[in-house]
């Protein structure tokens, strides 16, 4: 039985618009400034995860669920994904804009790319002033009514942009239209996906002078094009007390802030759980093995574990979980 808190190697990932902030907030050992993402939990091909230490060091993710099954993920998850980890967890630094993008629904990216779709969601770790996140647009819009603006170099004319702070919270459904704006940080959970269609890059170049690849053809069948106020999570912040944020078939994710000793009881809960240290530090305990967590830090708790104990003097844990 695999029964210890599990954390793993970041994968980092240097990116056009990436930052220092994984480095200098987040203390993610990396001396690039522009390090955009650091993929704490990772199922996809390419990028499978590693235990960093105890029992199963060294070893991949996907070759964990192959040994431990359900003991790891839980029986309904292992029936329903087998040895696919459903949820790919990062951490990213927006030192400038991403591009406008969506992600496709589970049909079409299993159609054209034999891949999950990507329904995701962001908590605001830290917001430069001003910073702000596209999300969806200002009105309805049809194909021809975007194709225009798109065609005339006029997008950014319909973007609804909000500005955030500290922890706002936000749902991004299949289809939505976003970017991360520059100056912010974020945890983002989502499905195990890296199927990504870019619509606008603000006219930006690489240093070989290089424009990235839009997928304009793609996108327009994937595309949301209503104006939909669906996007802003609330949630309640009381004290060693897990408060939904938010929750979908593809995973729940609860607030919870911790200090002095929680005790957890899992027992009727059929999935393994994520811990995301958004601020402090925390030390998790199953039975006789404890692992420590401090910010911009994730951990695995299989679902074999019934019970586990948090200690922190002061700690903000995001707590994901497939219901």
């Amino acid at each position: 039985m695999i029964n210890y808190p599990i954390k793993f190697k970041p994968i980092l990932q240097d990116k056009i618009w990436g930052g220092n902030k994984l480095k200098k907030i987040l203390n993610k050992d990396t001396q690039g400034d522009q390090v955009g993402e650091s993929w704490e939990i990772s199922g996809v091909e390419g990028n499978i995860s590693v235990v960093a230490k105890g029992a199963d060091a060294g070893k991949k993710l996907t070759d964990l669920i192959k040994e431990y099954k359900a003991e790891l993920v839980g029986e309904k998850v292992y029936a329903r994904f087998g040895n696919d980890f459903p949820l790919l967890i990062k951490f990213i630094d927006a030192k400038t804009d991403l591009s406008v993008q969506l992600h496709p629904n589970d049909e079409l990216a299993k159609q054209r790319h034999n891949s999950f779709g990507k329904t995701e969601m962001w908590y605001v770790m830290q917001a430069d002033a001003g910073s702000k996140l596209n999300i969806g647009f200002k009105k309805e819009l049809d194909k021809r009514e975007y194709l225009d603006y798109l065609e005339r170099g006029k997008i950014t004319e319909i973007l609804n942009f909000e500005e955030v702070s500290k922890g706002d919270s936000v749902f991004i459904n299949t289809g939505k239209v976003h970017a991360i704006g520059g100056g912010i940080l974020l945890a983002e959970i989502q499905q195990t996906s890296d199927i990504t269609y870019r619509i606008y890059d603000w006219d930006r170049v690489d240093a070989e002078g290089n424009a990235r690849e839009l997928h304009t053809d793609l996108a327009l069948d994937a595309i949301d094009f209503e104006k939909k106020d669906d996007y802003w999570l609330k949630y309640d912040k009381k004290l060693n007390s897990s408060s939904e944020i938010a929750s979908c078939e593809y995973f729940t994710t609860n607030f919870l802030p911790v200090k002095g000793i929680l005790e957890k009881d899992y027992s009727a809960l059929d999935s393994f759980v994520i811990y995301m240290c958004v601020d402090g530090q925390a030390k998790i305990t199953i039975g006789d093995k404890s692992e420590n967590i401090q910010k911009g830090e994730s951990i695995l708790i299989p679902a074999s574990t019934q019970k586990l104990t948090i200690e922190a003097g002061q700690a903000e844990l995001l707590e994901v979980y497939i219901k």
